[in-house]
């Protein structure tokens, strides 16, 4: 694969079609929404470069507003139409590392399911050797150190 670079402008028209139209908030209250090319730069920085969120350079939105879109467009669908349409062939591969990357977590009831699966009477992977009691006076106990003269 080629170096990062930020999307130019003719590949801005092929994918801002399939990105879902962002709601302004109805009241004029808090941060106006950032701007979605430069957090789909910046979430295309991170599936690349393969670094954390919080290694974001400065010249993209905050890492968590990058994060949180990132999360939607991927559990919709959106971000595989994005990376098909920008890589072709290669987006697969992009996609793949980034879902090895992704954390999953396990709700109560798939807990409980995976609980049912495991076997009842599992031996345990390690035994500790047999101890030996201690000596009745502590003046009984030997060291298994040679003593220097």
């Amino acid at each position: 694969m080629n170096p990062y670079r930020d999307i130019n402008d003719e590949e801005w028209q092929r994918v801002a079609p399939l990105l879902p139209e962002l709601r302004p908030r109805s009241e004029l209250r808090g941060r106006p929404l950032a701007n979605t090319r430069s957090v789909l730069n910046g979430v295309l920085w991170v599936m690349y470069s393969g670094a954390t969120w919080s290694a974001m350079p400065r010249k993209y939105p905050s890492y968590q507003t990058c994060h949180r879109r990132f999360k939607a467009w991927y559990e919709s669908g959106v971000l595989k139409r994005i990376m098909d349409q920008l890589f072709g062939a290669s987006s697969e591969e992009l996609c793949k590392l980034m879902e090895a990357r992704m954390r999953t977590h396990v709700g109560a009831e798939q807990k409980s399911v995976d609980a049912e699966k495991v076997p009842a009477a599992v031996p345990p992977a390690y035994s500790p050797a047999s101890v030996k009691p201690l000596p009745s006076s502590s003046f009984a106990y030997t060291s298994p150190f040679k003593h220097a003269a």
